[in-house]
């Protein structure tokens, strides 16, 4: 299992600031009132910036995330890459961990192409959510690159049932739950929690 993406959520995207990471457009989530920037931090990851996206209808339901509630940007969330995510989840739930239901969305990046990937629920937290991208091209494989993630650390109090269910061989740090990521740019190091 490897690290998909980091989920970074903003209240407004139009003041993300300079995180000294090339933010790349990646699109709109129709129906969920969200957008995204991504950036590559190789190894196959990507950085994501999330944020409402004004421009659509208020969504019936509250955006990913908790970013309705969100007054500053953080660090709010890593998926799990998976292949066979029905599996996966399955044999979660024979260790004692539910990781939710699987369900599928797309999104069209701005060049066109259609993205669709199944995934658990995209709930804020130091567990991961796991995602599926089935035969759809990866995001990370059409951004740039220029950022590296050189470590991504997990913190919080009884963890271990998730991950060991999920297979997911990480250190895990005691304290109140939160993730930290440090990312190398071409400006230096950045610490985003």
């Amino acid at each position: 299992m490897l690290i998909d993406h980091l989920v970074y959520a903003v209240p407004d995207l139009s003041e993300v600031g300079d995180l000294g990471i090339e933010l790349t457009e990646g699109g709109r989530h129709v129906g969920r009132g969200t957008r995204n920037l991504l950036a590559n931090l190789g190894g196959g990851a990507y950085f994501e910036v999330i944020g409402p996206d004004r421009d659509q209808p208020e969504p019936g339901a509250p955006r990913p995330f908790g970013i309705d509630e969100l007054t500053a940007p953080k660090l709010v969330a890593w998926a799990a890459r998976v292949e066979d995510i029905d599996d996966v989840v399955e044999r979660a739930k024979a260790q004692g961990y539910d990781p939710g239901p699987v369900a599928v969305t797309s999104r069209r990046r701005a060049d066109g192409v259609l993205l669709e990937w199944r995934h658990t629920p995209m709930l804020a937290g130091p567990l991961p959510f796991l995602i599926d991208w089935g035969t759809t091209p990866h995001p990370a494989d059409s951004l740039p690159t220029g950022a590296e993630l050189v470590s991504f650390r997990i913190q919080g109090d009884e963890l271990g049932t998730g991950l060991q269910a999920l297979g997911i061989d990480v250190a895990v740090e005691s304290g109140p739950p939160g993730l930290t990521a440090t990312i190398r740019t071409p400006k230096g190091e950045v610490v985003i929690r």
